[in-house]
């Protein structure tokens, strides 16, 4: 029997989903995803490409099971490092952004990680955050003063398994401000900050100002999905303090929980011991990777892994990936076509906490149609 795509099948009586971080996911005919996308003040580095790379596999994982992904990836326009960049190059913070997520989408495109769904905006959600901030203080989740209004959230910290410092160095070093002193909690957070000079604001019942990060994320993912996600999707990195707060912010303001079905949190990768960002200035870029080496052996390189291990780049290793996928290839070059017990193996380990490692094997392994099925699933062509 011809077995031409992995969402061809016979009907079955067991369950369609997928194991993440050893939680089940059971789904019927799609999948909600929200990925945590960039704040675009800058270029695209391997960071950046891992988690969306991880994120266009999962969605890729799931059509070969015959679910289909409703992907909202956000952009975050609304930033203080964002505001800071713009104003070095001396252009208003919405045409930086807009140029900047312009080059992104490029690079994306580039590494055929497909476009998503829902791409929303920040700045063009600054009234659900209003609605949101509103809603939060009558339930008594947040409180008004001084012209902003401040989610409670020393349960969020207890939540997250965190020791209090470790969530004050965190809080601290993504913008949390602990030390406000408009805040009754050092781990209160701003849904509703009061203007500042060099930020954009707008008009509010407390007054000129901006959204705060997390409130950002939690209008833009409830605006598009409603009460939940199946997966949230983002960096290790977003642990806490931002996915934690999205995740309260949305169940105290729906009531419905669990937030999220399933987290996928895409490990870090780091370079001469230090996670890569340009604080650290070990950066590679993704135009770099991709201008000597083709598109199929940069994903290889990401996804030929545990997604949620964090992990060293050396350029060594986009070397043993060329190897690997020219090993995928060649067995794809046989011409026996798949068998449908392979075609399903396929399915089992890509639905079992997205082992890609253990499907390329069974692919190089097995050769012909089940090399090329996987190949064509997993953009690797």
């Amino acid at each position: 029997m011809l077995i031409e795509s992995m969402t061809r099948r016979r009907p079955s009586r067991g369950a369609t989903g997928v194991t993440l971080a050893g939680r089940r996911v059971h789904l019927l005919d799609r999948a909600r995803i929200y990925a945590c996308g960039i704040t675009p003040y800058d270029v695209t580095h391997l960071g950046h490409a891992s988690t969306f790379v991880w994120v266009d596999t999962l969605a890729r994982a799931l059509r070969a099971l015959g679910v289909e992904p409703v992907v909202c990836r956000n952009v975050t326009d609304v930033d203080d490092v964002l505001d800071a960049a713009a104003r070095r190059a001396g252009v208003r913070y919405d045409h930086f952004a807009a140029f900047q997520q312009f080059r992104f989408e490029g690079d994306m495109a580039a590494l055929g990680v497909r476009a998503p769904d829902h791409e929303p905006r920040a700045h063009a959600y600054i009234d659900p955050v209003i609605r949101l901030a509103g809603a939060l203080v009558e339930a008594g989740a947040a409180y008004e003063r001084d012209g902003g209004v401040y989610f409670r959230g020393r349960d969020v910290v207890a939540r997250a398994g965190l020791a209090e410092a470790e969530a004050l160095r965190l809080a601290g070093e993504f913008g949390g401000r602990p030390d406000d002193p408009a805040k009754d909690d050092p781990f209160d957070v701003a849904v509703w900050q009061p203007a500042e000079e060099d930020h954009p604001a707008w008009d509010s019942p407390w007054g000129p100002g901006r959204p705060g990060w997390h409130a950002e994320c939690v209008a833009m993912a409830v605006s598009v999905f409603g009460v939940g996600v199946d997966v949230h999707a983002g960096g290790e990195d977003l642990r806490f303090p931002h996915h934690a707060y999205h995740a309260a912010m949305a169940e105290a303001l729906t009531g419905v929980t669990p937030y999220a079905r399933a987290w996928l949190h895409a490990g870090t990768v780091r370079v001469g011991g230090a996670k890569m960002a340009k604080s650290a200035g070990n950066l590679v870029l993704l135009e770099d990777l991709l201008a000597t080496h083709p598109a199929p052996v940069v994903r290889t390189l990401i996804v030929d892994r545990p997604w949620a291990r964090s992990w060293e780049y050396q350029p060594a290793l986009l070397d043993r990936a060329a190897e690997r996928l020219e090993s995928l290839h060649r067995a794809a070059g046989r011409p026996h076509e798949a068998r449908e017990a392979d075609v399903e193996r396929l399915r089992a380990l890509l639905a079992a906490d997205l082992d890609v490692s253990g499907a390329l094997d069974l692919a190089v392994e097995t050769g012909g149609g089940t090399a090329r099925v996987l190949t064509t699933a997993l953009g690797l062509s």
